[in-house]
């Protein structure tokens, strides 16, 4: 007489995978593999596009000759050809009054000099090289004790925030999910913040994903 197996035994069989099952993760997985591909490219198209027709209708209709509409990008090499220029010339000597000029000029108008400059100041500090914005991922306890997000530190308190805080405190950069270009400012004490070792590209990924995507240390 042989043992027969218990009717457990027969219940943790893994359950056959059909072929519209197969079906289905093939398309999942070649839609995760292609969707990102194509929304980036598609992404950089279309700005290449609309850089292309900016110069194009800056151009006068004798120079189309030497700016053939059937190339892709020849806009962008000329924006950035001109940029290179007025780099050049703007760091001469004329150049300089010329820009000082300016500046003098919008800092007489009531509402465009302070619209000026914010932008000015984001772009330096963007674009400074020895610039330290947005270099490290921390966590701060927010909106309530208990609770954590994600934060950039973008730099030091400074000013008349430091002043009446009375306490060293730096400026952290909260993003919303999905879309980290939008945010809130917060000061934050130095000591109430947990630094990551994780990148600002690690970082944004996981805001953007929602905590889809966790990146591994």
């Amino acid at each position: 007489m042989t043992d027969t197996p218990p009717p457990e035994a027969t219940r943790h069989n893994p359950p056959r995978v059909t072929v519209m099952g197969r079906l289905r993760a093939y398309l999942f997985a070649g839609i995760l593999v292609t969707a990102p591909a194509a929304i980036t490219f598609y992404t950089a198209w279309a700005l290449i596009t609309w850089v292309d027709q900016g110069v194009r209708s800056l151009i006068p209709a004798r120079y189309d000759v030497f700016f053939p509409g059937s190339i892709p990008g020849l806009g962008v090499i000329a924006l950035l050809l001109a940029l290179i220029l007025i780099g050049m010339l703007t760091a001469g000597f004329v150049g300089r009054f010329v820009v000082r000029s300016w500046e003098s000029l919008l800092a007489r108008m009531p509402i465009i000099r302070s619209v000026y400059a914010a932008i000015k100041q984001i772009f330096e500090t963007v674009l400074a090289q020895q610039s330290t914005a947005f270099r490290q991922v921390v966590l701060v306890e927010y909106p309530r004790k208990g609770l954590w997000v994600l934060g950039f530190v973008s730099g030091t308190t400074g000013g008349e925030v430091e002043t009446v805080l009375g306490e060293d405190c730096v400026n952290v950069f909260i993003p919303t999910t999905p879309n980290p270009t939008s945010g809130f400012l917060l000061f934050v004490p130095r000591t109430a913040l947990k630094p990551l070792t994780m990148s600002v590209e690690d970082g944004i990924k996981l805001v953007v994903s929602g905590g889809l995507i966790t990146p591994t240390p």
